[in-house]
């Protein structure tokens, strides 16, 4: 946790021991423990909320795959690019990279869709909205 080993909070212990003195250090050693106790309700509190508002579909929620760490712009553009293809999931391999300098765009994608939509606007051939009242 945090990257501390058991070596490191020996020594913080050790530290807080000259520091606040023997007298002390109970006091704050009950009151650090309230603090995690109040932390981990706080914690538990906010995870047994969001089961109640979302119900059944709390536990089918992959958490995983909604962790940030996990985000890799790389992996998205290639999604985004290639068709559904299983075996461009593999990351880093030969047959990975010249699929990619060769991928031809999802036509469902985004900006094709955007595209279409600006070309069909243009077609049909509307006047542009204007608001006489804006400064």
């Amino acid at each position: 946790m945090f990257g501390l080993t058991f070596e490191k909070v020996l020594v913080i212990g050790i530290i807080a021991v000259f520091l606040l003195g023997p007298e002390k250090l109970p006091q704050y050693a009950a009151k650090f423990a309230q603090l995690v106790r109040q932390l981990r309700d706080m914690a538990n509190g906010a995870k047994d909320r969001m089961r109640d508002e979302m119900g059944p579909d709390f536990d089918d929620v992959d958490w995983k795959k909604l962790d940030p760490r996990q985000y890799d712009p790389r992996r998205i553009i290639r999604e985004a690019l290639l068709d559904d293809d299983p075996a461009a999931g593999a990351v880093g391999t030969a047959a990975t990279a010249t699929t990619i300098s060769r991928a031809t765009p999802n036509p469902n994608g985004a900006y094709l869709q955007r595209k279409r939509a600006r070309e069909g606007a243009l077609a049909a051939a509307e006047p542009a909205p204007f608001d006489s009242e804006a400064t």
